[in-house]
């Protein structure tokens, strides 16, 4: 039988202002910036960890600054508040001192112990829990500006908001382990705690039943993920198999460099991370020295300087050093199409949008719906590939189809409709040129009649692309017709993934297709799934994503 889970082992949070960050959890909450790293899937973000001494398991707060953010809005589907657990005593003075640096609070009783909660500069609401098991920091950070009898000793718990408390209860007790120690009213709903299995710090999720109530919308101030504690390999191997047994679709296991991870998302909505305990932040630097650089795994090393470049600079007050330095965005030297510009029905269509802004992120997603989709629908890919460093667009079709004939029809039979929709890909294009975000570091993709229509995009339009994808589709036309496209793909990487007996793309033409990116160039992956049918499998959407990684670095 394999171990119950430990607790909390981290958070993890969007920010805004990475400085203002650093300021407010090191100097007001008197937490130790232990690491300084970057996002490994947008190399061109901070990564930023707090904790005790050496970021202890359970004391782990980290954040991802996107400068400028918007905010975001709370609701069911997410982690709604994180409780640090102080002293009883230190209430009192934690009051005087909130007041003295005009930070408004309200106070409250939970479970019998009382609390103060205030927001970050984020608008994260943060909780101080008097809690009177006297559990000790894991390793207290000797040169906190609090005095260590009032500091915050670790994590106490995190209030989850969920439209149905049942479905994340059982996934609580029964498969990992945590056990049921209360419930009571409150102003939300009915409130239930969960206990993890150990006696430290970080032991509570509590779980808030909010029926009827609206999702959060994502943005700075919301929590990302809440990750819970394992010891080692082995340990998290066991909750992979189990979990995923049990029809969570669980990832392969990331290395994070500091701990190793995997993921899953309960069907309330909340994203959930399986940490070990090992190897610890200070695998690659010495404890007395956490915090001071910028600390980059292996795999990056060699893009440092251009890394640095695009990080704004700050500095971690322990140490007084500066990291980073103030980054301007490149201009965009990608040619505009040659072609008289086509108005058709496509055009004058909502231009749909997910994840940073044009004007936040340095690379983009063009995503194509297939027929009888939509552009929300579509959308729904930047929730599945997980890569929050991107800009996702995807133009939206008349009627939802973007031409009316199979794409294997004589092309005259599928104007002016096809025109209007290539043209449609070129708009959104220009778009992202005029936000800074140059074609090669776009990458465009569809499934169905949109993979159809980005091949045949790509084909006619060849140049070197951040990436191309086509899920179930080909270059249009009927047999025979003339692929002599000129330009290059300059070693576009591209992927085709189909099925074998696909019952509306013959295999034959996604062989042809391949031949034709080839041809011009590009780096093609095909891959075919014997009786597959007409859809999207995991593999498909993990090859997506090792390109996506690759153009995350590739973009700095």
């Amino acid at each position: 039988m394999k171990t119950p889970v430990q607790g909390l082992h981290h958070l993890t949070v969007m920010a805004s202002d990475p400085q203002r960050n650093i300021d407010f959890y090191t100097q007001v909450l008197g937490q130790r910036l232990v690491k300084v790293t970057v996002n490994f899937d947008d190399p061109g973000t901070y990564h930023l960890y707090y904790g005790d001494e050496v970021g202890s398991p359970g004391t782990i707060m980290t954040f991802f600054p996107w400068p400028d953010a918007q905010r975001g809005e709370r609701g069911n589907g997410e982690v709604s508040a994180l409780a640090y657990a102080v002293p009883p005593h230190a209430l009192g003075q934690w009051k005087a001192r909130l007041s003295a640096l005009n930070l408004d609070y309200t106070e409250g009783m939970r479970f019998g112990a009382a609390y103060l909660r205030v927001v970050d500069p984020d608008g994260l609401p943060l909780e101080l829990i008097a809690d009177p098991s006297n559990a000790p920091v894991p390793r207290p950070w000797r040169q906190s500006p609090l005095d260590e009898a009032i500091a915050p000793r670790g994590f106490h718990s995190v209030t989850l908001w969920v439209e149905r408390a049942a479905p994340v209860a059982t996934l609580l007790t029964e498969h990992l382990g945590f056990t049921r120690v209360g419930q009571e009213n409150d102003p939300q709903g009915p409130r239930t705690r969960f206990k993890g299995d150990s006696d430290g710090v970080g032991l509570y999720i509590d779980v808030v039943e909010r029926p009827g109530q609206g999702r959060g919308q994502f943005g700075a101030g919301s929590v990302h993920h809440v990750a819970l504690r394992t010891r080692d390999d082995a340990e998290q191997i066991e909750y992979q198999r189990d979990l995923t047994k049990k029809g969570y679709g669980v990832t392969p296991v990331q290395d994070r460099q500091y701990f190793h991870s995997i993921y899953f998302r309960d069907v309330s909505g909340v994203l959930f991370e399986i940490a070990t305990d090992a190897p610890g932040f200070p695998a690659d630097e010495d404890v007395a020295e956490l915090g001071r650089a910028l600390k980059l795994p292996a795999w990056l090393e060699s893009r440092r300087s251009a890394i640095e470049g695009h990080l704004a600079p700050i500095v971690n007050p322990e140490h007084g050093t500066t990291i980073g330095r103030n980054s301007a965005r490149r201009g965009s030297n990608s040619p505009t199409s040659s072609a008289g510009r086509v108005n058709g029905p496509h055009q004058g269509q909502p231009l749909l949008t997910a994840g940073r802004t044009p004007q936040q992120a340095r690379a983009a997603v063009l995503l194509v719906h297939g027929r009888g989709g939509s552009a929300q629908d579509i959308l729904g890919l930047s929730q599945a590939f997980g890569m929050s460093a991107f800009a996702y667009l995807a133009p939206q079709a008349q009627g939802n189809t973007w031409y009316p004939q199979s794409f294997l029809a004589p092309m005259p039979h599928n104007e002016p409709d096809l025109s209007s929709g290539l043209q449609a890909i070129e708009d959104t294009l220009s778009t992202l040129e005029q936000a800074g975000i140059a074609r090669e570091h776009v990458m465009l993709g569809g499934f169905s009649q949109g993979a159809c229509l980005v091949s045949e995009f790509v084909a006619r339009n060849a140049h070197r692309y951040g990436g191309v994808f086509a899920f179930s589709g080909g270059v249009i036309g009927p047999d025979g017709t003339p692929r002599d496209y000129p330009g290059s793909l300059d070693g576009t990487p591209v992927f085709l993934g189909c099925s074998d007996r696909d019952p509306h793309i013959p295999l034959q033409r996604v062989e042809e297709s391949a031949e034709v990116f080839e041809r011009l160039g590009g780096q093609v992956d095909k891959r075919i799934y014997p009786g597959m049918g007409h859809l999207i499998n995991e593999d498909e959407i993990a090859a997506v994503q090792a390109m996506l990684q690759v153009l995350s670095v590739e973009s700095l």
